[in-house]
């Protein structure tokens, strides 16, 4: 494939999102929409994109950082204006360039490469990506002559009621030569009704300046589909939600209803896995074969392993290994490490805590950093006593040990292997191996105690 750059226009003010932060940076199953944009370019082997900014310029290069070249829009005078800012480093480039807009996150990498590879096979100086609507309203239309040659764009706000019934629109994402590209650029004037620079003028400057353009029509219009706004966002995100689930099963994962299964485009899943509806599988997410994923979990940025079994719980940068078992309703705060085969279930909370193969903490219970060794049981209501009101501080817990229900556990202290607390302990020094530790009063009886107090609350009233 010969060479190619690609040109990005992200700098549109966006004023239907009705939101603070830049329509480019709002968020699509897992990635901003510019995020899509930069990768699709990528992919189609165009490396490190120009991306056209404006409004929010700074975030948006704070955001993608080093994955992207920045030029800069200072002022809205429409598409062909946002592409002149390309001039100079274009100038002494023959090969291909991509012109793309950030705000199409459904378009392909392949599409791309189809459209450069077009311009390649017929040696044309431009090739528009075109698409059929039965409802084109909003659209330029691709204009043809009776023999179906193209002739030209016209935006949907200029066109004549008869060019307004074309249903061939112009997706706004092109293939040009470099070298024709800034001559049309060059020769482009604001003559229209809004009094902007279109760059769809540049494919009838091309041609009537003798040069070849060509389109390439797509089978899937939802590709190009555009977001100006959140209904059109949340249409995005279904659509790429549908990919992302449709490729997962497809590689040997069972959703059982995809249409309210969430699962951003970063997340993997092994073969065999069960995911069931009101899941939320999100960032970088790894989930292990033969898991299930019962309804109602939210997962972020985790490690899940080999049969793994979830309910209804939260997850957030932890780790779960193999033939464990999650919830109902529990919560593994960030730092989490929960080994093999271990249980954790309903209302158990975890923060910064390391939990040992074969371990159990059943129901009710609170493990803040905390060191459990294996085959320990933590029983009902444990606490793990972990902030003295100015530092957080460890709980170690040995291996094989039983900690009774009610039990508190005050940082820093340390239980060893083999050892047994009784229920309703409050433990604030070491218990070395072996031991049974005994930390509350001693249980008093008063006899007839209750009847006394009624007889005295009688005779004072």
């Amino acid at each position: 494939m010969r060479q190619v750059k690609a040109v990005i226009m992200a700098a549109g003010l966006g004023k239907r999102m009705r939101s603070a932060l830049p329509k480019v940076l709002h968020p699509l199953c897992g990635a901003p929409m510019i995020d899509w944009a930069v990768r699709t370019a990528a992919d189609a082997g165009s490396g490190a994109p120009y991306v056209v900014v404006g409004r929010g310029a700074d975030e948006v290069r704070t955001y993608l950082g080093d994955r992207a070249l920045f030029l800069e829009q200072t002022e809205q005078l429409g598409t062909g204006h946002a592409v002149m800012t390309a001039r100079e480093v274009l100038r002494n480039y023959s090969g291909h360039v991509y012109v793309l807009t950030a705000d199409t996150p459904l378009l392909r990498a392949e599409t791309l490469i189809a459209l450069h590879q077009r311009a390649v096979d017929t040696d044309a100086d431009a090739v528009a990506l075109t698409a059929r609507f039965d409802d084109p309203t909003g659209y330029g239309r691709i204009l043809r002559d009776e023999k179906g040659v193209f002739q030209a764009i016209v935006e949907h706000r200029d066109a004549s009621p008869d060019q307004k019934a074309v249903r061939e629109i112009n997706a706004s994402i092109y293939c040009f030569s470099a070298p024709r590209l800034l001559e049309a650029l060059d020769r482009l004037t604001n003559d229209n009704a809004q009094g902007e620079y279109y760059l769809t003028d540049t494919l009838a400057v091309i041609k009537s300046a003798g040069g070849l353009v060509e389109t390439l029509c797509l089978d899937d219009p939802e590709e190009i589909m555009g977001v100006n706004d959140r209904v059109q966002l949340a249409m995005a995100a279904q659509a790429m939600r549908r990919r992302i689930n449709e490729f997962l099963m497809r590689k040997g994962v069972t959703i059982i209803d995809p249409a309210n299964t969430y699962i951003d485009a970063g997340v993997s899943i092994g073969q065999d896995t069960v995911v069931y509806p009101g899941n939320y599988l999100e960032g970088a997410t790894a989930i292990g074969s033969d898991c299930v994923l019962y309804p109602g979990n939210r997962i972020v940025d985790s490690a899940i392993g080999d049969r793994v079994s979830i309910q209804a719980s939260v997850i957030l940068e932890s780790s779960v290994g193999e033939g464990t078992a999650i919830g109902p309703a529990a919560h593994l705060r960030p730092g989490s490490r929960i080994g093999k085969n271990v249980r954790i279930g309903n209302f158990v909370e975890t923060k910064k805590a390391e939990i040992g193969e074969g371990t159990k903490v059943s129901h009710l219970t609170y493990v803040g950093d905390a060191i459990v060794g294996e085959h320990t049981n933590i029983g009902c209501g444990v606490v793990f006593v972990n902030y003295d009101g100015e530092k957080k501080h460890l709980t170690e817990v040995g291996s094989h040990s039983f900690v009774g229900c009610n039990v508190n556990l005050i940082a820093p202290v340390k239980v060893a292997d083999n050892t047994y607390i009784a229920a309703g302990s409050t433990i604030t020094d070491e218990v070395e191996e072996g031991d049974l530790s005994i930390a509350r009063a001693r249980q008093v009886n008063k006899k007839g105690w209750v009847a006394q107090r009624l007889q005295k609350k009688g005779e004072s009233t």
